[in-house]
């Protein structure tokens, strides 16, 4: 990655109208009606940015939309890149470096999860507090990482404060259940033994999921305030476990969405 070629992915989408978004938004598996409520949208395939990784997901639709929610002018990220598809850890998050670049604020991370944390349900929504990466590697671990920032980058609180407290307000006013907890970051796509799942409980993960954390490294690498939440579409008791059903776990994110978007929405009216 060098900053001409960001410079070409960014210039491709100024052409395209792409002006100065305050909030970037990353929807996750199963969480992509958020982009019914964008007025005048604008839409650029990943296929046509220049350098831009393409989706490989069937479920993930690989394009930016640019446009206004709640009179705010974001850009959100229907379809995000996995390390599981075959990515490095560049492209992964190379998405996120556009958006800072075309000017955003602010990022709004959404993910669908699985539930370690026995207290949590199917269909509930966690707001993510804190990580832990087991992917094996950094988005920040390459030579000319210097020219775009700091290469050691403090992670003391990842998750913005002052976002997470006014999510918090918001669900309660809302009347939303909101769980909060510890999110777990897996290489996948294989889900989880049983044993990795003991072994994710043993380590203080509340969800499991294989996103989200490489993108909120660079997002604190650019001082981009970042929060992010969980939508959790399965119970992960190694004690009782099922065998998996992907298109459940869709349903059951889309079951749960449209808090999801109430969340997201009275966020950014508060912006």
């Amino acid at each position: 990655m060098t900053k001409k070629q960001l410079g070409e992915s960014v210039a491709y989408l100024r052409s395209k109208g792409f002006d100065t978004p305050d909030i970037g938004i990353v929807l996750g598996t199963g969480l992509g009606q958020l982009v019914n409520e964008i007025k005048n949208p604008i839409e650029a395939h990943y296929h046509n940015i220049p350098y831009f990784p393409l989706a490989t997901v069937e479920f993930h639709t690989g394009k930016l939309i640019f446009g206004s929610i709640e009179d705010k002018k974001v850009v959100v990220m229907q379809g995000r890149f996995h390390l599981y598809e075959g990515y490095d850890l560049l492209d992964v998050t190379y998405p996120i470096r556009v958006m800072e670049q075309l000017g955003i604020q602010k990022l709004f991370i959404s993910n669908a999860a699985g539930a370690i944390n026995l207290d949590f349900k199917k269909g509930d929504i966690m707001l993510i507090e804190d990580h832990i990466n087991l992917q094996g590697g950094s988005p920040l671990a390459f030579k000319n990482v210097a020219e775009f920032g700091d290469r050691f980058v403090d992670m003391m609180e990842p998750y913005d404060t002052k976002m997470r407290a006014t999510v918090t307000e918001i669900a309660r006013k809302e009347n939303i259940s909101l769980q909060k907890g510890v999110y777990a970051s897996v290489f996948g796509p294989q889900l989880e033994t049983k044993a990795e799942y003991r072994m994710l409980k043993t380590l203080g993960a509340d969800a499991v999921g294989m996103s989200t954390v490489p993108e909120v490294i660079v997002a604190n690498h650019l001082r981009l305030p970042v929060v992010a939440v969980s939508v959790l579409t399965d119970e992960c008791d190694p004690d009782n476990l099922k065998p998996i059903n992907i298109q459940e776990i869709i349903e059951i994110a889309g079951k749960t969405e449209p808090k999801m978007i109430k969340l997201f929405k009275e966020l950014i009216k508060t912006l």
